[in-house]
């Protein structure tokens, strides 16, 4: 949080600027979370890491809290021109981000938060794309153009590549030569400072002002509905350590 910060001060002494932090998160996003999930995975034992109960509990969580909350705003959120943002900020959590970034802060790898992105990610987008066509004041109905293009865009995400490289690097227990390792850890070690500070950078209070009644709402079901339902329901299906966090993360609560 403290980098976080440290990214909000220099936007606001203009230390960088805007068109640097949108360069900065595209770097994170397509090098160098791409190159931590590399080699996390890879140097995990993917027969001891993978958990097909803990993914399928954490895609049907998400499907259960998207459908939920699309309900719930139905009846709630009277203003059309922020009701699909209010569905997509309530149920959507940083997860490869801020979610990568706490597991290694706290465990010191992010093996575990592949299986999460593996189960949420897709699935956040298809979701985006259906929400956005159904609540738009100015759509017309579902959009399959911009569906497919959602798929598109899924089958190209560098983190989505970046674990399924790991992935095949574990399940053959391949090693990569010394020279390429090195290279990968160099670009990893930067993974998460940058996300931080791009993250705090980008950070816009005045926006949040400017709806605080939805953003307080969506606030609360991050921080307190979804992990108070879902998290005695993880704890009861032995989910643990490394898997709760994951869990959490996916709920957005962070």
């Amino acid at each position: 949080f403290l980098v976080m910060i440290a990214g909000f001060v220099l936007r606001r002494i203009h230390m960088v600027d805007d068109s640097f932090v949108k360069t900065l998160n595209s770097f994170n996003y397509k090098v160098t979370l791409p190159a931590l999930l590399v080699v996390d995975i890879a140097e995990a034992d993917f027969y001891v890491v993978w958990d097909t109960k803990f993914v399928l509990f954490c895609f049907l969580v998400t499907l259960c809290c998207i459908l939920t909350i699309s309900l719930v705003s139905y009846f709630f959120i009277k203003d059309k021109l922020i009701k699909g943002e209010f569905i997509q900020a309530s149920y959507r959590g940083s997860a490869a981000v801020l979610g990568v970034a706490f597991m290694q802060n706290i465990y010191g790898t992010s093996a575990i938060a592949p299986l999460m992105i593996l189960a949420t990610v897709p699935l956040y987008n298809v979701a985006a794309v259906v929400i956005l066509s159904v609540t738009s004041p100015e759509s017309g109905g579902f959009d399959k153009g911009s569906l497919k293009k959602s798929l598109k865009g899924i089958a190209a995400n560098p983190i989505i590549w970046g674990i399924f490289i790991g992935m095949i690097l574990s399940v053959a227990r391949i090693e990569m030569p010394l020279v390429i390792n090195k290279t990968l850890h160099n670009f990893s070690v930067l993974a998460t400072p940058l996300a931080l500070i791009g993250l705090g950078a980008g950070f816009e209070g005045k926006k949040v002002l400017a709806k605080m009644k939805p953003t307080i709402a969506g606030t609360l079901i991050k921080l307190f509905a979804m992990p108070a339902v879902f998290l005695p329901l993880a704890a009861t299906m032995g989910f643990r350590n490394e898997k709760m966090v994951a869990i959490l993360i996916m709920l957005g609560a962070p």
